[in-house]
């Protein structure tokens, strides 16, 4: 079957190695902006489009914020919870869902996820059925730290949330972040940090289960320093 391969590169250090690692057979690489990333963002995703080779396509929802997916969510507005968070599905599942609708090949898909994340590789394959699906550090069963070594020996430096401490490159003010997260966000992003206290407010929800961000003890939570990543014999094993 004649399957269109699709990568669906979130600008993250993880799905640019797996996009790298699967380059041979993508067909189109695809990139949902949000206002809301770091705006070392686009430095990163023009930098990856050299290293892979080919062009990313960006695109990005009418909704262009959180705020605005969140104020929009559900009529009376959303944050997270069991289904999800607002902003992922009105800004970035929505916007996938209208592509597929215009797609003639049937399509294989590309996804970052470490092999730490099999489980959410797992869950992947039972909600998209209709799709067939690769996960390139998976299935080399290459771990986050990994991924970051291989992209150091590509010289391409990673985005800047990484280098502040942060563990992935949502964005800033990600409503799916816990305590130790959000007292991070404080510290370092105070404006976002008193933008989303006021959003829960407004919407009546809160981004951490039953704690809202106006209330939140600045000891709470946990958060580790920056992943490491210096390359070794890692890179020459797997062929980059």
């Amino acid at each position: 079957m004649d399957y269109l391969t699709v990568s669906w590169f979130s600008a993250g250090v993880s799905s640019a190695v797996a996009t790298k690692l699967a380059i041979e057979q993508i067909d189109k690489i695809l990139y949902i902006h949000i206002d809301d990333h770091h705006a070392d963002t686009m430095r990163f995703v023009r930098e990856c489009e050299r290293w892979f080779g080919k062009e990313i396509e960006v695109f990005q929802s009418g909704l262009k914020t959180v705020e605005d997916a969140c104020f929009a969510a559900g009529g009376k507005g959303y944050i997270n919870g069991p289904a999800g968070a607002a902003c992922t599905s009105v800004l970035k599942r929505v916007e996938r869902l209208k592509w597929e609708l215009v797609q003639e090949q049937p399509l294989r898909y590309v996804w970052g996820m470490d092999y730490q994340e099999k489980h959410r590789a797992d869950r992947l394959l039972e909600t998209m059925p209709k799709q067939q699906h690769l996960f390139p550090l998976v299935d080399r069963r290459l771990s986050k730290a990994a991924a970051h070594e291989i992209l150091t020996a590509s010289g391409i430096r990673r985005p800047e949330m990484y280098e502040l401490g942060y563990h992935n490159n949502n964005c800033v003010g990600c409503v799916k972040g816990g305590m130790g997260y959000w007292n991070k966000i404080r510290q370092d992003f105070p404006e976002v940090y008193k933008r989303r206290s006021q959003m829960e407010r407004k919407i009546g929800a809160s981004c951490i289960n039953g704690t809202y961000l106006d209330e939140l003890d600045p000891e709470a939570g946990r958060h580790g320093g920056p992943i490491v990543g210096d390359c070794g014999i890692l890179c020459q094993v797997i062929g980059l």
